[in-house]
């Protein structure tokens, strides 16, 4: 156990370290996540499946898995078109009234800056499958009509993607009253002008591969800005959009219109308060599920009798680690 903290320890401060030589202008959050859910079962006797997303480290965020439990016997699965990590379990037949799991997660999130974030690179195939459409993500009709009518001669694929986003800002409302919000239905949201992040972020990478500019849809938790600990009352997504001369560029435009003075800032950035989980829209998981393919992954997905089963409670929480403050002054 000692040895293994000291490891966790040497990987946060290399982590660190290394943000503090190649993001010198870029802050960062060290927190510690609960990610836990139980699964209440009505009708017991019937197999039981249960796939949940795993965070993974990458070039913005250095994640640990402190600890795991569960009623049921987990195994790290990785779907194969995004890379996406996960646990899975399964019982032949449900007995328990309730099961209980829960992850802890020690991360370091950097902000990531698309003004002194070096150029990463994309394979062919990954940039084409981020330009063809989703499920609720057309790259025809109307989301291609507005496209193309915000586009003026001469603009680069930067300058048309701005336009984009500027669009889904001033016509977009964050806004979950009613009812067809939050599935990411770039259509509906044309329509019904508000939504939420899944919302905003559809109508703008339905925009962007209209255009042949490859969009990626990314799914996680955000934290609140100037508090130290406390309850994640839901997720939080975000897209990045990719450019031969950029690569892969940072937007957030549900934060940008949640703070409108940062609407610049959130073309070209992802702050530090947030943890990504998953990649990508329409996913199968593993192994697959016998429902149909999931929207997106940030919530625990549950087949009861092989079918999905909706009756789970979660319970999101974090609190920053002491010495946070250090941590973002080193890595500026």
């Amino acid at each position: 156990m000692f040895h293994s903290t000291l490891r966790s320890i040497s990987a946060v401060s290399l982590f660190l370290l290394c943000a503090a030589c190649a993001f010198a202008q870029s802050k960062s959050r060290h927190f510690e996540l609960n990610y836990s859910f139980t699964v209440r079962i009505t009708d017991p006797g019937k197999p039981l499946d249960i796939w949940f997303p795993v965070a993974q480290s990458d070039r913005f965020q250095q994640v640990n898995v402190l600890s795991k439990s569960g009623d049921l016997a987990l195994k790290e699965t990785t779907e194969h078109e995004y890379g996406n990590k996960m646990f899975y379990a399964h019982t032949d037949k449900a007995t328990q009234p309730e099961y209980h799991f829960t992850v802890k997660y020690d991360v370091v999130r950097l902000e990531h800056l698309a003004a002194v974030s070096l150029k990463q690179p994309a394979s062919e195939k990954d940039l084409q499958r981020f330009l063809q459409a989703d499920k609720l993500v057309p790259i025809t009709g109307k989301p291609a009509e507005l496209a193309f009518a915000q586009i003026k001669p001469g603009m680069s694929d930067l300058d048309k993607v701005r336009a984009f986003y500027d669009y889904t800002f001033s016509t977009m409302k964050y806004d979950k009253t009613g009812t067809g919000w939050g599935r990411g239905d770039a259509l509906w949201a044309c329509d019904a002008k508000h939504g939420n992040c899944t919302d905003f972020h559809s109508v703008f990478i339905s925009m962007a591969r209209s255009q042949k500019i490859p969009a990626r849809f990314e799914m996680g938790l955000s934290l609140p800005e100037g508090q130290n600990s406390g309850q994640i009352a839901g997720y939080h997504c975000w897209a990045e959009f990719y450019t031969r001369a950029r690569g892969w560029f940072p937007v957030d435009i549900s934060e940008a219109w949640k703070h409108q003075e940062k609407k610049d800032y959130f073309f070209g950035a992802h702050d530090v308060n947030r943890v990504q989980f998953s990649l990508g829209r329409d996913l199968q998981l593993s192994p697959a599920q016998r429902g149909d393919r999931v929207n997106y992954f940030i919530f625990p997905y549950v087949e009861l009798d092989r079918k999905p089963y909706p009756n789970v409670a979660y319970a999101f929480s974090f609190s920053d680690v002491s010495g946070g403050r250090e941590a973002t002054r080193a890595a500026r």
